[in-house]
């Protein structure tokens, strides 16, 4: 039996690149899409938002001398690539797919309509969220705590590459230790980093609850939708 009938899976760009320094890894398709499988499987209703940063990063702009809201528009045309690419390698393992893009792109995706979205994910189909929200300075953190609370998901998972919410980065400072539940206000408090700002407080206000988890244990998912306490919950 199944804790959430509907999810929103947030992953990052970089999730793709798996050991690559760019680009997309067949080895992390195949990871994430055996992942949706197996709980698309169990009747879990679900939706994905995907990063862009392992293809180009809005941020990243200045840099190059490219007009912020100019990059960030790239930005969310690299999330659409990545996008496809997951509903590729979802396909090929029988799992059936719809890609909604918030800039029209009709050759390529659906155009973004919520109703027509959640009558996707009623029918079993997973959808897959590109081009963030379709506006620059809106990171696809964003976009996912906006697409979750439209969509009316029991929860937003966060993928990352360490098991949930620590003191400090774990990575950095061994003492650091982790979180097994915290609420939106003692993150805000305590400074720390689960999504950007607009997307905390959106899901805040919403009462919309997050689990940051290790999005490269393939176990994780399905435990998480079971009810198997797994990562941080934030509530």
């Amino acid at each position: 039996m199944v804790k959430y009938k509907r999810i929103l899976l947030k992953l990052s760009g970089e999730s793709l690149m798996g050991d690559q320094e760019s680009g997309i890894s067949v080895d992390m398709l195949r990871h994430y899409s055996e992942q949706v499988k197996e709980i698309v499987d169990l009747g879990v209703e679900v939706a994905i938002v995907i990063g862009g940063g392992n293809i180009f990063r809005g941020l990243e702009s200045a840099a190059m001398e490219i007009d912020r809201v100019q990059g960030d528009y790239m930005g969310m045309i690299a999330t659409v690539i990545n996008a496809m690419a997951l509903q590729s390698a979802l396909e090929k393992i029988g799992v059936f797919t719809r890609l909604s893009s918030a800039i029209e792109m009709r050759q390529i995706a659906e155009p973004y309509i919520r109703r027509r979205v959640i009558r996707h994910l009623e029918k079993g189909r997973v959808v897959i969220f590109g081009a963030g929200i379709g506006s620059p300075y809106f990171t696809t953190d964003s976009a996912a705590a906006l697409r979750a609370n439209e969509i009316g998901a029991n929860l937003l998972l966060k993928g990352t590459r360490v098991d949930g919410i620590y003191t400090a980065d774990p990575e950095k400072d061994p003492k650091a230790t982790k979180y097994e539940t915290i609420s939106f206000t003692d993150v805000i408090q305590k400074g720390l980093k689960v999504m950007d700002m607009t997307a905390f407080t959106l899901c805040q206000e919403n009462n919309l609850p997050i689990i940051v988890f290790d999005v490269n244990n393939k176990e994780n998912l399905k435990r998480i939708v079971l009810g198997e306490k797994v990562g941080t919950l934030v509530h």
